[in-house]
């Protein structure tokens, strides 16, 4: 080696660690704001499985959006572990507004209590506004002898550790409803998480389990189809598409009164342009007739929101849900 090629190594390797250092500083910096947003394929992330309850109501959605923004948007389902995996996936997501969270009740709002550990926590997202809101119906088989909530009680009573009802997957409302019910009326049923509400449901549909507290948007269609038989909903009041099914709260349940939602999320850092562009299309897009029509054919409520008005909700929900969590002890880890 001769000395003169020392000094030239020395110079590149500087200048190596120059670029090194560079492209960590930029990396740390804050997501800047993309005057042409969007200029390519927006992904809009389901924690759940495909044919499920957040997965039907965002594709009819994601078509229309594409078109109001001139780029394409594609679904992609992240299913497992209670919502978790997909949700914490967007936390760690480039803040550009090119991968966008459909979050729901128990992604971002009860598995922050359920769960003492998570990938991801309240600070790592900013609330867009809500897609779909809905309550839950208690269903059984078509096939099943069961015909009423009081049957159904008196059926796990009668034989312990027998009837199984299944969900979404943990920390979801169609599994805290169904804890909450074996907490309520004292019985030992069986908790079958599945890996999104399609699954679930099909489970319900094929006897599998014996019973389910369905997201409306999944279960109506298998209702009006003769394969499911309501008992009664959760919510405030009964249902339009369910008007002879009675709620929980008339037939004596105490806090099944609350309904399942979902909504658009995206990283924290989004730049504050990207964020209100993206909100401002996709509340056009909510409030289309077409959309809106789809949506309540489902079983749901079509969401739009103001911002602002979205976030207290989602706040609001982190709190009721962990008080009640904390108070039945339904610790999910």
């Amino acid at each position: 080696m001769t000395r003169a090629s020392i000094p030239r190594r020395n110079a590149l390797a500087t200048l190596a660690a120059s670029a090194l250092a560079l492209g960590t500083a930029a990396f740390s910096l804050p997501a800047l704001a993309d005057g042409n947003w969007p200029s390519r394929t927006i992904t809009l992330v389901i924690p759940g499985a495909a044919g499920g309850s957040t997965d039907i109501p965002a594709r009819m959605l994601a078509q229309k959006l594409g078109e109001r923004l001139g780029q394409p948007v594609i679904v992609d389902n992240k299913p497992g572990a209670g919502g978790s995996l997909g949700t914490g996936f967007v936390a760690r997501a480039q803040p550009d507004g090119y991968t966008v969270l459909v979050g729901n009740t128990g992604s971002n709002a009860i598995n922050y209590t359920a769960y003492k550990k998570l990938s991801y926590k309240p600070g790592d997202f900013v609330a867009l506004t809500d897609m779909i809101y809905f309550s839950n119906v208690l269903v059984v088989p078509a096939k099943s002898p069961i015909q009423t909530l009081p049957d159904l009680i008196a059926a796990a009573k009668k034989e312990p550790g027998k009837l199984s009802f299944s969900s979404a997957g943990m920390g979801q409302t169609t599994h805290l409803m169904g804890e909450l019910f074996k907490e309520r009326t004292g019985t030992d049923v069986v908790h079958v998480p599945y890996k999104g509400s399609a699954p679930g449901t099909m489970a319900i549909v094929t006897g599998e389990t014996q019973f389910m507290f369905d997201n409306m948007t999944a279960s109506l269609a298998h209702i009006k189809d003769g394969k499911l038989r309501p008992l009664a909903v959760t919510g405030d009041q009964r249902e339009p598409e369910l008007p002879d099914v009675p709620t929980m709260t008339e037939l004596g349940m105490k806090d099944f009164n609350k309904v399942g939602w979902m909504g658009f999320f995206v990283p924290a850092k989004t730049p504050p342009d990207v964020v209100k562009k993206l909100t401002d299309n996709l509340q056009a897009v909510l409030h289309d007739p077409d959309i809106q029509k789809r949506y309540r054919d489902l079983g749901g409520n079509p969401g739009g929101k103001p911002q602002a008005d979205f976030s207290k909700q989602v706040a609001d929900d982190q709190k009721t849900w962990g008080e009640l969590i904390l108070s039945q002890k339904l610790q999910l880890d």
